[in-house]
Order: C-alpha cells, then sequence, then structure tokens
C-alpha cells in the first residue's frame, strides 16, 4: 500500500504551539515531553491517566475542546511484551483502538492540522521480507501472538489516512522498531524483552543465581532503538514529513536475543551460565525495518545499542525501589 505523495518540507513548530503529547506519562512520551521541553517548547499539554481516561469517548473530547491543542502526538497506547500480548489480546486490541479513534475524533472535531501517530513494527506480515519496507504492510499474516495489538495499530494508520483525505489534514504516522530507556517498564511478567532481561540479570547478580533462563531458542533477531533518539525523530518528522505513508523510525541493524542476552550480563555483571528455554515461544524469527526513506530525510539514530543498554541500566539503579513493588 504505498502512496506516493511525500517531498521533503519543511514546517518549524512554533516555540509556544499549544502541543499535546498523548501518554506523557510513559516511556514514549515522557521521552517526547524532555525533548521537546530542551528544544524549548513552552506550551507543553498533557494529562495523566487518572485525569483522563483517553477510552472514554465524552472525557476525551471535552478535553480538547477545552485545551485546543494546535498539534497532536499520540503516543498513548496499551503495551507489553510477548507474554502479556500473547495473555490479554481482547485488552489490547479494545483498549488502543478506543484510544487512537477518541484521540483522532477529538482531534478532528477541534480541527488540530497537525498530528503524529506512533505505532509498532509489529504491523507488518510476520514473514515480511527482511529489512522490512513500509510498502509491506498488510501483505501477509501477522505474528500471532501479538496479531490483536498489531491489528489495532493498523487501524490508528488508516484513521491518518482516511484524515488527510476527508479533512484535508497534514496528519502523519510513523512506526518505531522495538524502544527501550529511562523510563521503561521492567515488571517481570508484562515488559518487553530488553527491560525484562536487564531486571532478570541484575536480580541474578544480587541473588548469586548460578544460572538465568531466557524464552525461546534465542535465534530471533530484533532491532532496538533508544527512547530518546525516537523523541528527536518525532520532532524532526513533524517538521519535515509530510505523507499519507507511514514511515518506520528504526537504527537499520539487528542483533540476535542471545547476543541481546549476553549484550545485557555483561553490562550488569552476571557472570553465570545463559540457558534457553526452547519450549516458550521465539515470535517473528527477524523484524529489521528498512529505514532509508528516513535517512533520505536527513535522520539518523545516535545512541549505540552499548551506550543506551548502560543508559538505561543506570537508570533502572536509581529507581529500582520504586520498581521493585511493581
Amino acid at each position: 500500500m504505498t502512496l506516493h505523495d511525500s517531498s521533503k518540507v519543511y514546517r518549524p513548530l512554533s516555540k509556544d504551539a499549544r502541543i499535546y503529547i498523548a501518554g506523557h506519562r510513559g516511556l514514549v512520551g515522557g521521552a517526547i515531553w524532555r525533548h521537546l521541553e530542551e528544544e524549548g517548547f513552552s506550551n507543553l499539554i498533557g494529562a495523566t491517566s487518572s485525569e483522563l481516561d483517553l477510552r472514554d469517548r465524552q472525557a476525551t473530547l471535552e478535553f480538547f475542546t477545552k485545551n485546543k491543542p494546535e498539534v497532536v502526538i499520540d503516543a498513548a497506547a496499551k503495551v507489553g511484551g510477548i507474554h502479556a500480548n500473547n495473555t490479554y489480546p481482547a485488552d489490547f486490541l479494545s483498549d488502543n483502538l478506543l484510544i487512537q479513534v477518541n484521540i483522532m475524533d477529538a482531534a478532528n472535531a477541534i480541527g488540530v492540522d497537525r498530528l503524529l501517530f506512533l505505532g509498532s513494527s509489529c504491523i507488518y506480515p510476520k514473514f515480511a521480507e527482511q529489512p522490512i519496507r513500509e510498502d509491506s504492510l498488510l501483505t501477509g499474516e501477522l505474528e500471532p501472538t501479538n496479531d490483536a495489538y498489531a491489528i489495532a495499530k493498523i487501524a490508528g494508520i488508516m484513521q491518518v489516512q482516511a484524515s488527510r483525505r476527508q479533512y484535508g489534514r497534514t496528519w502523519i504516522s510513523a512506526m518505531p522498531t522495538n524502544l527501550y530507556g529511562p523510563g521503561d517498564n521492567f515488571h517481570p511478567d508484562n515488559s518487553h524483552v530488553l527491560p525484562a532481561l536487564l531486571r532478570r540479570f541484575h536480580e541474578a547478580k544480587e541473588q548469586n543465581a548460578p544460572e538465568v533462563v531466557i524464552w525461546g531458542s534465542g535465534t530471533p533477531r530484533r532491532e532496538f532503538l533508544y527512547v530518546d533518539d525516537l523523541a528527536h525523530a518525532c520532532l524532526y518528522l513533524l517538521e519535515n514529513y509530510d505523507s499519507a505513508e507511514t514511515i518506520n523510525v528504526g537504527v537499520g541493524e539487528d542483533i540476535s536475543i542471545r547476543e541481546l542476552a549476553e549484550l545485557v550480563a555483561k553490562t550488569v555483571g552476571y557472570s553465570g551460565y545463559i540457558v534457553q528455554d526452547t519450549s516458550k515461544p521465539d515470535g517473528t524469527p527477524r523484524k529489521l525495518l528498512d529505514v532509508s526513506r528516513l535517512t533520505n530525510l536527513g535522520w539518523k539514530a545516535e545512541m549505540s545499542l552499548e551506550q543506551g543498554i548502560a543508559a538505561t541500566y543506570e537508570w533502572f539503579l536509581s529507581h529500582q525501589d520504586k520498581l521493585r513493588a511493581k
């Protein structure tokens, strides 16, 4: 589904523009908020989940009507790793559909012209040709362990495209690869692979455990993007990209889960054995994004994986007292 209406543009955002960041307390939204503040944006709008339940259609519309954002960044989502997605598919589908439909309908209702919807690389087919180009979307079956979440995100892309056609909006969507960094979810059951490994190896080191068991064969390959790099990309895209076609955001390199586990163990200082539990699912064999379109626009990630893991572990150590209760 290639839609060729893209050209490099430069439309700087006003530093005093009212910018609503949905999910501003999460991993992604928090990083975007920090970056925009650092760049001098002075009129950021946010609401915690206790202040605004984005699944509530009327409450969302009232929030938009009252705050009148000029730019919307949708970083709000119910997210989780392979275990959570596989265990609660109905929740992942329903909650994410409600959140994004309510945000975009409210944005259309008050005439928001600039919106960025953030999806996930899981939207692409399980066996898509590697690296995965944007035009691979809807060309094959999805990975069954997270297909419900993927369908919700695909619907979000469609709503962006539909709003461009029907209302003439300059809305865009971007598909980040696997994200990690400060503010990540380190829950032992519901986190993504990298923070889950960091916590597991840290606790194994503390307990002098002789081995750490990780899911699957260790052979699947994944790409990891430091969340602060994504935040930089979001502002860059809002100012330099205008197309109905979604655009990939990643680093263009991947690593096997086994290699990732070894790198995390090294960072943490764990020297025991790493054991593969091959009875557990692997998920998609490989998921590397083709980021050539973004590179050609003039943006690329800066943080190396080794540096990013070290920075994330440092954040984890300084926040672990709060994390232990989760």
